[in-house]
């Protein structure tokens, strides 16, 4: 695990044993306790470029991948704070993609989210998904009030 940055330090992260970049990119950047990783693909570290089937089976590659790389860092998925998600079939995987993307966090730790129609990703994924973490993201009661 790497040791978190000085606040007014910016780290450029590569994980060891994390997913290999397809461009040329770190796997996370740090920066005033925020953590910005990098949009993941589907495949896996032992088997690079190669995607299973389906939105379900990529989801999971990708929060898998996600994981991988916040846990290289000391975090996990509750210091999320932020996600965007992007699909190439849009129409067809959306709700698909819901179920599978929330299975990862617990009903009240979702974390703000924008997700968008795209017509290509790297290796023709259907999916890719990036981050922003926050160090000492600590659990704090979920709200459901709303001010309109």
């Amino acid at each position: 695990m790497q040791q978190p940055p000085s606040a007014s330090a910016t780290v450029f992260h590569m994980i060891p044993g994390g997913p290999r970049p397809v461009a040329p990119f770190s796997h996370a950047v740090e920066a005033d306790g925020f953590v910005f990783v990098t949009g993941q693909m589907p495949d896996t570290p032992a088997s690079p470029g190669i995607l299973p089937d389906g939105i379900d089976a990529q989801t999971r590659n990708v929060m898998a991948n996600l994981e991988t790389v916040l846990a290289g860092l000391g975090l996990g998925l509750p210091d999320v704070v932020v996600a965007r998600a992007f699909l190439t079939e849009f129409k067809r995987d959306y709700a698909t993609f819901n179920e599978t993307y929330k299975s990862f966090f617990p009903p009240d730790r979702l974390p703000a989210r924008t997700c968008v129609g795209t017509t290509g990703l790297a290796y023709d994924a259907l999916v890719e998904i990036d981050l922003i973490a926050r160090r000492g993201a600590a659990p704090a009661p979920a709200s459901n009030a709303r001010k309109d």
